[in-house]
């Protein structure tokens, strides 16, 4: 899925597990001390964001709300990679929002303005692909149907 925004490199660059494992390694640890830093745990909900497995991205969306809710100057920082993580996973209308809540923020942010063109992308796929469905389905109706009347005249 490469684009020719510069800005949006985010949405495509995954890190590798090696790299998630760094910050795995460094959350645990301060974890199992019983005082997690809050860049600590931003850290390591970025790089499961960037992961290119689900189950990675929704527990980083997860730590990311969870410091958008206790950390009020964080939020910012947090706004755009909750976008990013929602619109990997495909939810366009979640990554929508917080998206438009950092452009209402930061208008000229050009990481927030090219996340949002592809959001548009990612929404107007999913109604082609919607469309196909529906059209495969009324095309399937329609035989099933034409098949029903055919054999009720042959009666």
């Amino acid at each position: 899925m490469p684009t020719d925004l510069p800005y949006a490199a985010d949405a495509e660059v995954s890190l590798s597990y090696d790299e998630i494992e760094v910050l795995r390694l460094q959350y645990e640890k301060e974890l199992a001390q019983a005082h997690i830093t809050v860049q600590t745990k931003f850290n390591y909900a970025w790089g499961l964001v960037k992961s290119p497995v689900r189950e990675n991205q929704v527990e980083g969306v997860r730590l990311l709300q969870e410091i958008y809710r206790t950390e009020p100057s964080r939020r910012r920082e947090c706004l755009y990679y909750l976008a990013l993580g929602y619109y990997k996973m495909g939810n366009f209308t979640d990554a929508r929002s917080f998206n438009d809540l950092l452009l209402s923020r930061e208008p000229t942010n050009l990481q927030a303005q090219s996340l949002a063109s592809l959001i548009d992308k990612g929404v107007a796929r999913e109604g082609y692909v919607g469309m196909a469905l529906a059209g495969g389905v009324a095309a399937v109706g329609t035989l099933l149907i034409a098949g029903l009347i055919r054999r009720a005249t042959r009666k």
